[in-house]
């Protein structure tokens, strides 16, 4: 970032609003650059943001209301709390990390991935500490249709493999190139990669038919008698060893896994917090302190080094609790600023001085979709009713999720979103057959509406609350009104214009 040429004074930022901690750091990040921060956004903005950033979907109308309505000076953190509680909170974060983990059902098995996506949402819905929730999964053991955990060994078969996956999900460390070699500017080589891949050489397996992964039955991980990792170069078998600092003694008949779990989730171990407590910040904030979130290295400074360790070392104070962590962020001012910029952030991507627009994640705009048109959709091999969020395999056939960049469930994971928009999501909105079809359903909130004895302006009012979580201005209201006022119109077809046009608008589609 290069300073602004406009000059700010000290008492400038001495007199900025400090709800905790994160506002302290990032204004002293802003003032090195004369940075001035956006303006606050109003309660209806917040209110859509945290809702879609919380739970993974849009305000109600009723929400919007009685918060826009309540006149109390602590609705925002009260809130919050009452996102916090809502069942969909589990289902929205459970599936960030059933996109890190969840393997393609059809070369792990189905009923198998199905275990394992029903462990990531139960330990989610239980607000499981994530450090409990690492240790838990790194050391299953037991049946693949029993204990879903163990389905990421039925997946990574392979010590190489796990450790690769381990290293940049649970640490931030790429590891992969270190398999093949040591590069010259960076730490780590083959002898750390190989002694992290012993912690993971004791894994045993017993599946039922020809091959566990093929035939979908049931497989057994266990720790077993024997089992080690080679050097590559060398043949020399390479004891466990964690990448730093002192090795933990492995006592006999211990499954090192247990060891290497502890070290990682350990005070000693920063990476572990801050990996985690960037991945959570990004998802709130619109990009990560360290981008990519997940690659922490000397070469791959963060944009702001006291800030990620202040998070990490707050998260691990909160004992690893995702939602008290969340509380601190969406609790700090910097994260109710405008994604509007002024003339001194307009080219700031980095020091959080305006809030990143984010397009919504696919499924949280096709349930924010159902919201409005009050007709769910339906997807195969899920229950009548089920959302988007609550889809167990990416392999559930859905146009519009794969045109909003779901990932593809071919990859193996860890898989990353795309935020990216595209001519066929702009193509989608505006020509989808399933979607006007949802909107014209005689179940649906068009139909129940234009039978209801609303007036035209409750029922512009309506659609905003549900769509924008906020009430139309007073030019949006008339024009609403003038569409029905039309010689020959028809109510439902008026709002079934309405909707349509709202839900393609970039005020519909992105969190703000």
């Amino acid at each position: 970032t290069v300073p602004s040429d406009n000059s700010v004074t000290d008492d400038y930022y001495a007199k900025l609003p400090r709800n905790n901690f994160i506002d302290e750091l990032v204004w002293d990040k802003l003032k090195k650059y004369s940075l001035k921060p956006s303006e606050p956004v109003d309660d209806a903005t917040y209110l859509r943001r945290v809702a879609i950033d919380l739970i993974g979907r849009t305000p109600t109308a009723e929400e919007a209301r009685a918060f826009l309505q309540d006149p109390s000076p602590n609705k925002r953190e009260r809130m919050v709390d009452y996102f916090l509680e809502q069942p969909e909170f589990g289902d929205h974060w459970a599936n960030k990390w059933a996109d890190l983990l969840r393997p393609n059902p059809y070369r792990a098995g189905i009923k198998t991935v199905m275990s394992f996506d029903n462990w990531i949402r139960r330990s989610f819905h239980e607000n499981k500490p994530l450090d409990e929730f690492t240790y838990d999964l790194l050391t299953a053991q037991g049946g693949t249709w029993h204990n879903g955990a163990v389905t990421l060994f039925r997946d990574r078969r392979e010590p190489e493999e796990l450790t690769t996956v381990v290293s940049q999900l649970f640490l931030g460390i790429r590891l992969s190139c270190a398999q093949c070699h040591h590069h010259p500017s960076e730490v780590w080589g083959q002898d750390d990669f190989y002694s992290f891949a012993a912690y993971f050489a004791k894994l045993g397996r017993k599946g039922r038919g020809i091959s566990a992964p093929i035939s979908g039955s049931e497989e057994m991980i266990f720790t077993a008698n024997s089992g080690s990792v080679r050097h590559p170069l060398t043949n020399e078998v390479l004891p466990p060893r964690p990448l730093f600092g002192e090795v933990p003694e492995i006592k006999e008949n211990q499954d090192p896994r247990e060891v290497l779990a502890s070290w990682i989730i350990s005070p000693q171990n920063h990476f572990f917090a801050e990996v985690n407590a960037n991945r959570v910040w990004a998802d709130l904030m619109g990009r990560g302190i360290v981008e990519p979130i997940d690659d922490f290295r000397e070469s791959n400074p963060p944009s702001n080094a006291p800030l990620i360790k202040a998070l990490g070392q707050h998260f691990r104070e909160q004992k690893f609790d995702l939602k008290q962590y969340i509380k601190t962020i969406v609790g700090s001012y910097v994260y109710s600023l405008s994604a509007l910029p002024n003339e001194t952030n307009v080219g700031d991507t980095r020091n959080y001085s305006r809030h990143y627009r984010q397009r919504l994640r696919a499924e949280v705009l096709l349930d924010s979709v159902s919201e409005l048109v009050g007709v769910p959709d339906s997807f195969a091999a899920m229950p009548d009713n089920s959302t988007a969020k609550q889809i167990w395999t990416h392999r559930v056939s859905s146009d519009f999720l794969d045109s909003f960049g779901r990932p593809d469930p071919k990859e193996d994971p860890p898989c990353e979103r795309t935020t990216d928009t595209t001519v066929v999501q702009v193509l989608h909105m505006m020509n989808s057959r399933d979607l006007y079809a949802r909107i014209q359903s005689g179940k649906g909130n068009s139909a129940q509406w234009a039978k209801s004895e609303m007036t035209p302006d409750q029922i512009v009012e309506e659609i905003y609350l549900t769509a924008y979580a906020r009430y139309p201005s007073i030019e949006e209201k008339r024009l609403g009104r003038s569409l029905f006022e039309k010689e020959g119109a028809n109510r439902q077809q008026v709002i079934e214009d309405l909707m349509w046009a709202l839900l393609n608008t970039p005020e519909y589609l992105f969190k703000n």
